[in-house]
């Protein structure tokens, strides 16, 4: 019989330029968590530091993410959970880069992945992975890989995944209701969660795998009145959106069976029909 996996959708409402209070935070919520039998924990993008490229003091504020990385594989340890910390901004001669990691509940990194698909306001300030591929590991709840917000929109990043064997998908995400012009917000102001509702399911039904969204919340104070998305969920192939959460920051609890997968698997047939095709030897009829 196939796993039954908890999994905690940590949905943070990050304090800009704060890392410490937001790692203190951060922390709190994984602890209760793994007091509640969670297997793994997800965190949203930039929940370190917020995403405010433009005051004076975001790149300092990313200086000590090798601290706050360590300070996770610490916790995962101590805790026996497994975490994805969402994204940490790390400097690399100048550049910044948006790293995902997976820690294994025994303090290990055994997953790394840096943000491909950026965000048009992004590319000012970020390096792309660009041409590397997608690849999946092994860790305590079978084979993950990891895609970072706007990455939902490529189809391909997922099929690369699957193709490697990937039946989980973690999606550490900072995108807001106003991430559109104010032409395009005119047209719908529920566009973006609109995109993000369809897409996370869709992503998981054409892909026979669970995608386990995790965004940014507004503050807990303003209830829905924000204009972060949330809207975190692990979408899930036959049952669509499982432990959806609203816009306010919070944290939703959501039991993943994987047996669900190998329904999904046998019923569409993705991963068999998407697989190289192996070149058999023509008979010579002449």
């Amino acid at each position: 019989m196939a796993p039954i996996y908890k999994v905690a959708l940590v949905q943070l409402h990050p304090k800009p330029l704060s890392p410490a209070q937001n790692y203190e935070k951060a922390t709190s919520f994984i602890r209760d968590a793994a007091a509640k039998g969670c297997h793994l924990a997800v965190l949203p993008e930039y929940h370190l530091t917020s995403w405010v490229p433009r005051e004076s003091g975001f790149k300092d504020s990313c200086a000590e993410s090798a601290v706050y990385l360590q300070r996770y594989e610490a916790l995962a340890k101590e805790l026996g959970i497994c975490i994805v910390p969402g994204t940490i901004i790390e400097s690399d001669g100048g550049s910044l880069l948006n790293i995902a990691y997976f820690i294994s509940s025994n303090g290990e990194i055994v997953g790394r992945y840096q943000k491909k698909n950026l965000w048009h306001p992004e590319r000012r300030h970020l390096v792309s992975s660009a041409h590397e591929p997608h690849t999946a590991f092994d860790t305590p709840l079978g084979r993950v890989g990891l895609l970072v917000c706007w990455d939902l929109a490529f189809p391909e990043a997922f099929r690369e995944l699957i193709a490697d064997g990937a039946q989980i998908i973690c999606l550490p995400t900072f995108w807001g209701m106003r991430d559109v012009s104010d032409e395009g917000y005119a047209l719908n102001p529920d566009g973006e969660a609109l995109f993000l509702n369809n897409t996370v399911v869709t992503r998981a039904f054409e892909n026979t795998c669970a995608v386990v969204f995790v965004n940014a919340g507004g503050p807990p104070e303003k209830g829905e009145k924000t204009s972060f998305a949330g809207l975190s969920q692990v979408g899930v192939p036959h049952l669509g959106a499982l432990g959806r959460l609203g816009r306010a920051e919070g944290m939703s609890i959501v039991d993943l069976d994987m047996d669900v997968l190998r329904v999904a698997e046998e019923n569409y047939k993705v991963r068999e029909d998407t697989r190289p095709c192996v070149l058999r030897e023509v008979p010579d009829y002449h």
